[in-house]
Formats: C-alpha cells, structure tokens, sequence
C-alpha cells in the first residue's frame, strides 16, 4: 500500500502509465464490482455523478464511493428497484519511489532526482465534465438517488455535480 498521500496523484501529470505487459508487481484493482442493483429493469430516471475538474482517482476511493451509494440505496429502496454503475475504470498505474519516504527524506531525494519509483496502486484518470458513476430508478426514488450520489461525491478527490441525465419531464 502506497505510503504517500493521495493529494500528490490527484493531478494529472504527463502521459498515462498503462502498458502492464511491461510492468511487474502491479497491485490488483480493489473495485472489482461495476455493476449493481437490477440491470434488466427498464428504469425511466437517470442521475449521474459528474465531475467538474480534471483529475486521477484512485482505486481505493472508486470502492469507497461505490460502497456508500451502493449501501444507502439498498437500504432506501430496495435491491430491484435502481441500477447502480461506476462508469470509469483504473487503469493509470501509480508510482512511488520508496527511499524518499518518511524522515530524512531530503538528503536522500536530492540524489535520486527523476527516481523512476515502484507500482503501488491504480487510479481512473478523469476530465472535466465526465460521468463517473450513474443511478437508473423510478420517478418516485429520484430523491433516494440524488442522495446517494451525494455521499459518494464526498469520498472522491474532486468536485462533482449531480445531473439529470433523462426522465427530468417524469419528475
């Protein structure tokens, strides 16, 4: 588990690193669950979680907020009756150079500019206005959704907004 904080693979920087064939040691990806709820039901309302900034999310944050919305609609309104997605994906793999971590790290960093560093994680690099996880539901829990998705925003690294993608004339 990477050691450095999240806040320092927030931006994008460079091109991404997803070539694994040419990788070794790659951590798996904690969110391996994209799909929830009822996928067959034909559901009239979409609210999607939007972000406004480009940014990278990790993977550990990607479960986290898909746990939390996940959870809260089950318990509101009921396994058949949404169908939850998480719309991206962590595919950019994250680097740390693990010398230059804890204290005394100065003296050691000064010698090891442009350290290549380790795979310690994965993270879903994001752009400005893309859609990163939806609720399909019935008019009647459109309010259930916008909730959900609300506390799902607030265990991710940017901001986001909370769209309605069709049905908003059902409302």
């Amino acid at each position: 588990m990477a050691r450095k904080p999240a806040r320092m693979y927030r931006r994008l920087d460079g091109k991404a690193y997803v070539r694994r064939e040419y990788m070794r040691g790659v951590p798996g990806s904690k969110i391996m669950i994209f799909d929830m709820g009822n996928p067959n039901a034909d559901f009239p309302v979409t609210v999607s979680l939007v972000s406004e900034e480009a940014c990278q999310i990790r993977h550990n944050a990607l479960e986290s907020a898909r746990i939390s919305a996940n959870k809260y609609l089950m318990r509101r309104v009921g396994r058949n009756n949404y169908h939850f997605k998480v719309r991206v994906y962590p595919h950019h793999v994250l680097r740390e150079h693990k010398l230059a971590v804890g204290a005394g790290a100065d003296r050691i960093s000064s010698g090891m500019r442009r350290a290549f560093g380790r795979p310690v994680g994965t993270a879903a690099r994001v752009k400005a206005g893309q859609s990163i996880m939806s609720v399909r539901v019935y008019p009647e829990n459109y309010e259930s959704a916008r909730e959900a998705l609300k506390r799902a925003s607030y265990k991710l690294p940017t901001p986001c907004k909370i769209v309605i993608e069709k049905g908003a004339e059902l409302l």
